[in-house]
């Protein structure tokens, strides 16, 4: 991934991460499973309507279920194929000052974060060495969510390492008070 568009003079990289394909496609699988239901639905529907439209001649009664057995074929597979096809585009970096992250599926979103203003973060483990970190900054309204990373330890490492050089690890203020 190329990253130099985005770093300013002098930045060195500490870490360079890419989410895992298998974990970052069916990171929503529930929605998959929600899909089928409506989709075999709005096909019942869909039948019950074509046969009501040749009973009594009503031609729109056969378009109604259409948007839902669409949206059920989208729900069921097509948020499968657009995460496969974003992974390809995603990639995270921390350097010496920042956290970074890009991603997207047609237009790259480019999303950062000073590493001098973690304040927390928060990893959510789907296996042993799979999980999803969430970094929180004080300068931020949401946190950097870094999906399905391979060994996260390396970079919850590093981020604690930075945020006990700060003194805000372990309930720290700034000031090396305790909170």
């Amino acid at each position: 991934m190329d990253w130099e568009p985005y770093m300013e003079k002098g930045e060195r990289i500490r870490w360079e991460g890419k989410p895992a394909p298998r974990c970052f496609t069916f990171r929503n699988w529930k929605h998959s499973l929600f899909g089928l239901l409506l989709t075999l639905f709005a096909v019942w529907w869909q039948v019950v309507a074509v046969q009501l439209s040749a009973v009594y001649g009503l031609s729109y009664l056969v378009w109604i279920p259409v948007p839902f057995w669409l949206g059920g074929l989208h729900l069921a597979f097509g948020h499968l194929v657009i995460a496969r096809l974003e992974w390809d585009k995603v990639g995270y970096l921390v350097t010496d000052r920042r956290i970074m992250i890009q991603r997207g599926f047609r237009k790259p979103i480019f999303e950062h974060a000073p590493l001098s203003e973690v304040c927390y973060f928060r990893l959510h483990r789907y296996a042993a060495e799979l999980g999803t970190v969430r970094v929180y900054s004080s300068d931020a309204t949401r946190p950097l969510k870094l999906l399905c990373l391979e060994y996260p330890g390396r970079l919850t490492d590093l981020l604690e390492k930075e945020m006990f050089a700060r003194g805000v690890l372990a309930g720290e203020a700034e000031s090396g008070e305790s909170v």
